[in-house]
């Protein structure tokens, strides 16, 4: 028996038990839609959600939207105000003492159960939103942009959190996100949505390395597209060309129109004796604007772009 097994038109997936899902797409794409249908909180115009092997009925089917087993981060959460967090907690427990404890911890929440719900940040408020949905012990949690609106420091913290109730407490996760370093690094396979459907699904090496259109590759981060000889468009992900002033076999000729330094790297922009930019990133730079120089494509691994058109 399939743990979540989604039939809805364009959108028609499985996931098993433990195993981390995430949903990228433009804004409009379907994607919180997709979530409050699997958890009961929007009626499906066409299809079904099954969930242990049980269909999940709309909120036109029940009085009480929602299922069983499954819980919804929405990214408009709320909780009571000029409350304690222990008595937000503590009326919506229904765990054993030392078990919420647990939770509380898991969720980076114990420090702070004296405080009122008013005097928190915003990354403090959804910990503890988080926590309150666990509470009830969900079998598969479902998290809509859960990082919006954090700072580097609540974001991190996040992050570690969502890991350790998916590998302590065995919740499977499904997680929406518009920025690909928090899908990248942490799903074992991602759905690419558009327009209600999805156009792209695998795991996050294969969608990043070779997408189907232009669409998926722009999601999820910069890429280039050379014309090769044979009249197809090579993708190229800009850490994957080698730049130097020294002459490479098969490298293409340019002049460097600007450097950027972004932390771990440096993004470089290439202009090529074509008239076509190209973007480059290095973790050492001995270059600068104005210089001449070499640009070598991975010719060994290719992956030129099966659908040519942006919105295919």
């Amino acid at each position: 028996m399939d743990f979540l097994h989604v039939l809805l038109g364009g959108v028609k997936f499985v996931q098993a038990k433990g195993r981390k899902l995430a949903v990228a797409g433009e804004t409009g794409s379907g994607k919180t839609t997709l979530l409050k249908t699997i958890a009961g909180l929007a009626q499906p115009d066409k299809g079904e959600v099954l969930f242990e092997g049980r269909r999940v009925l709309g909120p036109a089917e029940q009085l009480i939207p929602g299922h069983p087993g499954i819980a919804y981060l929405s990214q408009q959460f709320e909780l009571p105000q000029h409350l304690r967090v222990e008595q937000v907690l503590e009326y919506a427990n229904e765990l054993p003492v030392e078990d919420a404890k647990v939770l509380f911890r898991l969720c980076r929440i114990d420090h702070l159960m004296k405080r009122k719900t008013h005097q928190l940040s915003g990354g403090e408020r959804q910990r503890i939103a988080l926590a309150k949905l666990l509470i009830g012990s969900p079998r598969l949690l479902l998290l809509d942009e859960p990082f919006s609106n954090l700072d580097m420091i609540h974001k991190e913290i996040l992050k570690f959190v969502i890991r350790d109730i998916g590998q302590r407490l065995d919740i499977t996760c499904i997680l929406v996100s518009h920025d690909p370093l928090d899908t990248l690094s942490w799903a074992d396979e991602i759905l690419i949505m558009r327009e209600g459907r999805i156009v792209q699904q695998g795991a996050p090496q294969e969608v990043y390395l070779r997408p189907e259109t232009e669409y998926v590759a722009a999601l999820l981060g910069k890429y280039n597209l050379l014309v090769a000889g044979n009249g197809k468009q090579l993708f190229v992900r800009p850490e994957h060309f080698k730049v130097g002033k020294k002459a490479f076999p098969g490298a293409l000729r340019g002049v460097i129109r600007s450097i950027t330094f972004w932390g771990s790297f440096y993004e470089i922009e290439i202009l090529q004796e074509a008239g076509s930019v190209l973007i480059a990133r290095v973790v050492e730079n001995d270059l600068a604007a104005g210089d001449a120089v070499f640009i070598l494509p991975p010719w060994d691994g290719v992956w030129y772009l099966p659908v040519l058109d942006r919105g295919a």
